[in-house]
C-alpha cells in the first residue's frame, strides 16, 4: 500500500499557518481529478440485475403498495407519527455533508506541505477518508435533487386518495418533489459510505437506514415506491465514488475495493500534538 492516498510527501517542519488552505484543497481535488491509475474489476453483471430488479420493485410498488401504505400510515396513532418524526431527522443530508466538509477543510488548514512528514500524511489521510464519505452523499443527493424536480411527482399527503400517478414535471414546488425520496438517498448513501470505510458496521448501517426509510412512509411524506427509489439512487452512486476512488488507489484498493489502513487514534493524536505545538 502506498502510504496516505499517494499524495505528495513533507521535506521540512513549518509552523502552523491556515495560507496553505487553498492550495492544499487544489492539490487534493487534483488527486482526486487525476486519470485512473489502477485497474479496477468491472462492474459486476449480479449488480446490473440487482439494478433492474429494484427497478422493477419500484415499478411494481406504484401499482401495487402506494395507495394501500398511504392509508395505512393515515391511521396510525399520534404517538407513533411523533416518534418518527423524530427519528427521520436522521436522513438530513446536512447532518453528514456540514461536518465533514467543515472537517475537510479544517485538515487543509492545519496541513502544510513542509509539515513533518508523518504529520503531512496524517491529515492527508484524513482527509480523503473524509472527502470521500462527503462526496459519497454529496453526489447521489445532486442526483436526487435534480430527478425530483424533473419528474415533480406529488407527495402522498397532496391529494386525499394520495394518488400516486400525479406527476406534473419540471418542477420546484416541494410538494411535487416525491421522487425519489431524499430521506432514502442519503440513509443508503450513508450505509454504502460508512460500511465501505468500516466493512464490520454495514449490518448496523443498514439497519440504521431501513428505519429512515420507513419513517418517510409512515409521515406520508414518500410513497413506498420513491423511497425504493431513492435506496437504488443512494447506493448506485454511493458504490460509484467508491469506485471512482479506488481506480485512483484514494482510500480503497482498486483489486477489491477494501478500504486501507488508515491512521491510528495515536498517530492521529501525535500528528495533532506537532502540529498545535509548533
Amino acid at each position: 500500500m502506498k502510504p496516505l492516498d499517494e499524495v505528495p510527501q513533507p521535506r521540512r517542519p513549518a509552523p502552523l499557518s491556515g495560507r496553505d488552505l487553498p492550495v492544499n484543497l487544489l492539490q487534493w481535488c487534483v488527486a482526486l481529478a487525476r486519470p485512473s491509475r489502477a485497474p479496477i474489476p468491472p462492474f459486476p453483471k449480479s449488480a446490473t440485475a440487482g439494478i433492474a430488479i429494484m427497478l422493477g420493485a419500484v415499478v411494481a410498488a406504484m401499482f401495487l403498495l402506494d395507495v394501500p401504505a398511504v392509508a395505512w400510515a393515515r391511521h396510525l396513532p399520534r404517538g407513533v407519527v411523533d416518534a418518527f418524526e423524530q427519528i427521520t431527522n436522521a436522513g438530513l443530508s446536512g447532518w453528514y455533508l456540514i461536518p465533514s466538509g467543515v472537517i475537510v477543510l479544517l485538515l487543509a488548514a492545519l496541513a502544510s506541505p513542509a509539515s513533518p512528514r508523518l504529520t503531512w500524511g496524517v491529515l492527508t489521510a484524513l482527509a480523503a477518508r473524509c472527502g470521500f464519505f462527503f462526496l459519497a452523499i454529496a453526489v447521489p443527493g445532486l442526483v436526487t435533487t435534480f430527478l425530483k424536480h424533473v419528474l415533480g411527482r406529488a407527495r402522498p399527503y397532496v391529494e386525499a386518495a394520495g394518488h400516486p400517478f400525479t406527476f406534473i414535471g419540471l418542477s420546484l414546488d416541494s410538494n411535487y418533489a416525491s421522487l425519489p425520496s431524499g430521506h432514502g438517498t442519503t440513509a443508503a448513501s450513508l450505509a454504502v459510505a460508512i460500511g465501505a470505510l468500516f466493512p464490520r458496521t454495514r449490518w448496523i448501517m443498514w439497519l440504521y437506514a431501513l428505519t429512515i426509510m420507513f419513517s418517510r412512509i409512515v409521515l406520508m411524506a414518500h410513497h413506498v415506491s420513491d423511497v425504493l427509489a431513492g435506496a437504488l439512487v443512494g447506493t448506485l452512486f454511493a458504490a460509484m465514488v467508491r469506485r471512482w476512488f479506488a481506480a485512483r488507489r484514494l482510500v480503497f484498493s482498486p483489486h477489491d475495493f477494501a478500504p486501507y489502513p488508515g491512521p491510528s487514534l495515536r498517530r492521529i493524536g501525535a500528528a495533532l500534538r506537532r502540529i498545535f505545538s509548533s
